[in-house]
């Protein structure tokens, strides 16, 4: 049958408000008489009744925010009397839904209203739709009321067949909101309050699904981390059984337990905490026959070794630090001078609170390129010394794997971190001085290049995170002073040479040999010679004589191997009985003890034995990996018989220097006439130049003058000067162009007894880093042109080549 439409009944009744509760038909509420207007709603209808004869009956409204909802509900007062804590209270039944009218008057204090009564029909039979829905509503009350041990309720609700009833009996669900409740109460059509009742049943089913899901992990967490704390704890007692069953200490150094405590009370940054804690969980998860335990063991070690937050305090005493310089260190004015200035910026930095800006603080990365024996090494431990900071040298000399520098994985057995961490940690402070000694013998080949790695250790504005492959973790290395030393400058990469400044040590003098000689060679070895000081003296003579006559270097190495040879020599001596002590060695008594000289200046020698004795033999200049050195030139005619003309060059020249001897011969060819040569034997005869010491690779253009002197002297048959050397490059037109390594060139020709240098007039600049003792004893010629060097060089024809 059909469902009818809903018949409507006029009531007027008294109004019981709701706050914030809503009543639905078929539900059975207490309510509390103590509220004044529930009591005069209740009276009222009890007034009412008495005179009509009925049980009073009230109209149930929510009130929300003070707001009247516009549907409320028939309600019968069952009983009135006493709730269960002692208070007057009322229950009462809902009836049936009621459209609110207007207003109007009642006995009584309470608010009455005119009501129509809404008359609910469901459809009988129920279609198939609405039979799924409520077989559906009762399925999911079922689900709901069991999860709640509501067994007794389920019984009922499988008892309820009338939709309308049905539906209302959601109302007893606490989780509904006030706002679901009165959605329920104003749908007046029973099948669609039911599909409303469905869906919020459903919707709280859903959340109660996910709430206990997270409820269900939150407690497997718990339950975990419980069952794992207990079976940490029986580790725990295990393996101390077994330590104390093989007769180990209680507390091994080793064990995870041991690992966290230390890590945990270690001072490391946070981010480098982090991974240490992860990497004592994965040693506790790990088994005792694992591989992986040493390995993480090993890396625990390497980080809690590490001076993460260990520096030492700068020396600030800027006076100081100079006079420690100059007194173990003799010359070197020009790193003196930058460390000076690297340690009173410093300060100031430090005074003003600029330590540290941009997470990166004050280091310095130097590079100190000079030949052998001049102090490069030395002098880091004196910057160490003068600054008050830790010193650590790593050699680079050979080192051909990248992993050297920035490490290995950990994934190899034997992994260890690179050099630069182990310097670190040897240095125990995090502001060390490191000297990265022979940084241009790194080489490079399948496993890597060092070098490339080495760029960002030496880069100011990335060091500050360095991240070596081993520990996989940031290092600062931004206040770390690095010096780099090496020989041969254009052996270290160009990118690599960018990131350093550079500081050039040319060599010593002859006057600062015997400075170092006196005060720091010869106190080493007499020590080493078991002398005591003052039983061996040496003449500054002596000294003077073994700097210049038996050693010829840049350095002090080979002076101070002849000073040792001539303490050994006096001890041996004392010991046989043949020489009594004190002595004091002079000048003359140094070809008995040590042997002739090895490093006769030309000017000293027999004039017949000097090597520009005979005409094509020029003394030129140059710059090799032990520093300056004189280098000599020789050119000679074929005979016109033996063959063609032609050039020949020999003793291992580069292409440059070969070009420069064809630019050489090409000038004088087509300028013989105005120089008054015999241009014709050029162009007839075979001519060739040699520099000797041929096992020696040579090159560079700044021999250019030097050839074209030999040459011309060759054919002019006028002998060079002894006492002259040159240098510098030669163009077609005869100009004399720049040249490099002034300094070491003067310094060379100083050492080896020349009194005048013809150098290109636009080097006159560089003389001003030339030591004014060499300079006053040199007779410096600045030249533009070639004519100008043949006119110094050149002795008359027939005139001695001594000056």
């Amino acid at each position: 049958m059909a469902a009818e439409s809903n018949a409507v009944t006029a009531l007027s009744l008294p109004v019981l408000p709701l706050d914030d509760e809503v009543v639905l038909p078929g539900m059975v509420v207490p309510l509390d008489l103590s509220d004044a207007d529930v009591r005069a709603a209740v009276e009222a209808a009890q007034a009412a009744a008495r005179a009509d004869g009925g049980k009073p009956r009230v109209l149930l409204v929510p009130r929300v925010d003070g707001t009247y909802a516009a549907t409320g509900v028939l309600g019968t007062v069952e009983q009135v009397g006493r709730l269960s804590d002692g208070d007057p209270g009322a229950l009462i039944r809902g009836r049936g839904r009621v459209r609110i009218g207007a207003g109007t008057t009642g006995p009584g204090a309470a608010l009455w209203v005119e009501g129509t009564r809404i008359e609910e029909n469901a459809p009988d039979p129920l279609p198939g739709a609405v039979a799924e829905l409520v077989k559906e509503y009762k399925a999911l009350a079922t689900d709901w009321l069991k999860k709640r041990g509501a067994w007794q309720v389920v019984d009922r609700v499988q008892q309820i067949d009338d939709v309308s009833a049905l539906a209302d009996n959601s109302g007893y669900s606490p989780f509904l909101t006030t706002a679901q409740k009165i959605a329920l109460l104003e749908t007046a059509d029973p099948v669609a309050r039911l599909k409303l009742a469905v869906e919020q049943l459903r919707e709280h089913l859903a959340e109660q699904d996910v709430a206990e899901a997270i409820a269900k992990d939150v407690q497997e967490g718990v339950d975990k981390q419980q069952r794992e704390f207990l079976l940490r704890r029986q580790l725990d007692a295990v393996r101390k059984e077994l330590r104390q069953l093989n007769g180990e200490p209680a507390d091994g150094e080793g064990e995870p337990d041991d690992y966290r405590a230390r890590v945990e009370a270690a001072d490391l940054p946070e981010k480098v905490r982090e991974a240490a804690l992860k990497e004592v969980d994965k040693l506790e998860r790990a088994s005792d026959q694992s591989p992986e335990g040493s390995w993480i063991r090993t890396w625990l070690d390497t980080v809690l070794e590490l001076p993460w937050n260990e520096r030492t305090e700068d020396a600030y005493d800027i006076q100081g630090a100079k006079r420690i310089l100059d007194a173990e260190h003799a010359g070197l004015q020009d790193v003196k001078e930058r460390i000076t200035e690297y340690l009173a910026v410093r300060k100031r930095r430090a005074d003003r609170g600029l330590g540290v800006v941009g997470g990166r603080r004050g280091g310095a990365v130097l590079a100190l390129v000079g030949p052998p024996g001049v102090g490069k090494t030395s002098l880091g431990e004196s910057v160490a010394h003068a600054m008050g900071r830790k010193f650590v040298r790593v050699a680079l000399g050979g080192v051909r794997d990248e992993a050297e520098i920035r490490g290995h994985r950990r994934t190899y057995v034997g992994a260890l971190p690179g050099r630069i961490v182990r310097a670190i940690k040897e240095a125990g402070s995090m502001n060390p001085v490191v000297l990265l000694d022979e940084i241009d013998k790194v080489g490079s080949d399948f496993r890597g290049d060092p070098a490339a790695a080495l760029l960002e250790v030496l880069d100011p504005a990335q060091n500050h995170t360095f991240r070596d492959h081993y520990l996989e973790v940031e290092l600062d290395l931004s206040d770390v002073v690095f010096l780099a030393t090496a020989n041969v400058l254009e052996a270290i990469p160009e990118a690599l040479l960018d990131r350093m400044e550079l500081v050039r040590l040319d060599g010593y003098t002859e006057d600062e040999k015997v400075v170092i000689a006196r005060d720091h060679l010869v106190p080493r070895q007499l020590e080493r010679a078991g002398l005591e000081p003052g039983e061996v003296t040496l003449d500054e003579s002596a000294l003077r004589k073994l700097a210049g006559e038996y050693t010829r270097e840049a350095g002090v190495r080979n002076l101070e191997r002849s000073v040792a040879r001539l303490l050994r020599k006096v001890a041996a001596q004392h010991e046989l009985g043949e020489r009594e002590l004190p002595f004091t060695v002079g000048a003359d008594q140094l070809r008995g003890l040590i042997g002739r000289p090895h490093h006769v200046p030309e000017s000293a020698q027999d004039p017949a034995e000097r090597r520009t004795s005979v005409p094509g033999v020029a003394t030129g200049l140059a710059v090799t990996g032990a520093g300056g050195d004189v280098l000599f030139v020789e050119a000679s005619l074929a005979d016109p018989e033996t063959g063609g003309a032609g050039l020949t060059l020999t003793g291992q020249l580069g292409d440059v220097m070969k070009e420069s001897a064809q630019i050489a011969l090409s000038f004088l060819r087509s300028h013989g006439a105005e120089l008054e040569l015999p241009v014709t034997d050029l162009k007839e005869r075979g001519v060739h130049v040699h520099f000797p010491a041929g096992a020696v690779p040579k090159d560079g253009p700044s021999a250019g003058v030097t050839m074209t002197t030999a040459l011309a002297s060759l054919l002019s048959g006028r002998l060079a000067r002894t006492d002259v050397a040159m240098t510098g490059e030669v163009s077609l037109t005869g100009r004399v162009l720049p040249i490099g390594g002034v300094k070491q060139k003067l310094l060379a020709a100083h050492r080896a007894g020349i009194t005048t240098v013809v150098i290109p007039k636009r080097n006159e600049p560089d003389l001003d880093d030339v030591p004014a003792e060499v300079l006053e004893k040199l007779d410096v010629r600045a030249v533009t042109d070639v004519r100008q060097v043949l006119e110094v060089a050149l002795a008359p024809v027939g005139v001695s080549a001594v000056a």
